[in-house]
């Protein structure tokens, strides 16, 4: 397993999550209070960005354009794309169900990593 420094702890004070760079690929590591979580910065659905997502207090994401959502800790679907109305059924019908790619998360010695594999 690579593990990435991607980050130093503090720098999720101020916020609770952030895209970072990982073996070539933007992952989003959200903190959940003292919890970690990193998965692909890029909705399964149709590839639009996570991290404008909602971040849900049972450790889910909400995908902002077509409101997927998905468990952080697992990479899990929840919901699949029940929005717009007709429309977001209709993309979910053409865009098969698909989990998210979660990467493993540590903390040491005051920095964040991230596995890529």
């Amino acid at each position: 397993m690579t593990w990435h420094k991607v980050a130093l702890e503090s720098e999720f004070l101020d916020t609770s999550r952030k895209v970072v760079q990982v073996g070539g690929r933007k992952v989003l590591v959200v903190r959940i209070q003292n919890d970690f979580f990193a998965v692909d910065n890029a909705c399964p659905h149709m590839r639009f960005p996570l991290n404008w997502g909602t971040v849900t207090e049972d450790c889910g994401i909400i995908c902002p354009f077509h409101h997927s959502a998905f468990d952080l800790r697992t990479g899990d679907v929840k919901e699949w794309s029940p929005w717009p109305p007709g429309l977001g059924r209709f993309l979910g019908v053409i865009s098969r169900e698909k989990a998210l790619k979660i990467y493993a998360v540590k903390v040491e010695d005051g920095y964040v990593w991230v596995s890529s594999g």
